[in-house]
């Protein structure tokens, strides 16, 4: 789905590299063999699909600090998120859903938008609960599913869809072995997802309570943590 405004396709991820999320999809279903690259952290010798990414006090990207991303995929290919903590104070649900031309207007129930990342920020994806999946949802595990056709908005604005979801406007993405490497440069730290960490609307609370989850006080990791 993507939204009736100026739209900034083949946007680079944090590689440089154009990415497309369905094809993390499809190489999260069948993950392929490391590729032996002197010098580089072997991709994939250890998945992500699933947990959340905690951006570590020393992030010097911007576009990352106190972020909290959640991992739909993790190949050798690279890596595909959903940042979960960067609300949308506009368009609302109602006014993308008239975008898109999805009936009805106003919704018999919304959900919340959220910035997902810098990649493809004119493109929408649904991360939800799994009581409800459709014809191309991505299941990452057996509690979450990332969506990106009409047919889930038609679904909430109709008072149907899943229990839980989030709409986010763009993902962040990694190529092959960058994600790797940036753990190994202290830039993120990982942790098991819940649901409130990824659909509660207690946005500023979230890199916290993430970081909690590993009884870590993000005062004393400042200093500690290396070079992001």
């Amino acid at each position: 789905m993507a939204r009736k405004t100026t739209a900034h396709p083949g946007a680079p991820d944090r590689a440089g590299r154009d990415s497309d999320p369905a094809e993390r999809a499809s190489a999260a279903a069948e993950p392929k063999r490391p590729a032996s690259r002197r010098g580089a952290v072997p991709a994939a010798a250890f998945s992500l699909t699933g947990q959340l990414l905690i951006a570590m006090p020393a992030m010097a990207d911007p576009r990352f600090a106190t972020s909290v991303i959640y991992i739909c995929a993790h190949t050798d290919d690279g890596a595909m998120g959903i940042v979960v903590n960067r609300p949308l104070a506009s368009p609302s649900f109602a006014d993308l859903l008239q975008q898109l031309a999805v009936d009805p207007v106003p919704p018999a129930r919304s959900i919340r938008l959220c910035q997902g990342g810098p990649v493809d920020n004119a493109r929408g994806f649904v991360l939800h609960s799994t009581d409800w999946t459709g014809d191309g949802s991505l299941r990452v595990d057996d509690a979450t599913a990332l969506t990106a056709s009409l047919d889930i908005l038609k679904a909430i604005a109709g008072g149907g869809g899943p229990q839980l979801g989030m709409l986010a406007l763009g993902y962040a993405g990694w190529g092959p072995g960058q994600v790797e490497q940036e753990i190994a440069q202290n830039a993120w730290l990982s942790v098991p997802a819940d649901p409130d960490l990824l659909f509660d609307d207690q946005h500023e609370t979230k890199w916290r309570r993430a970081l909690a989850k590993l009884h870590i006080d993000p005062l004393l990791l400042s200093a500690q943590s290396g070079r992001a």
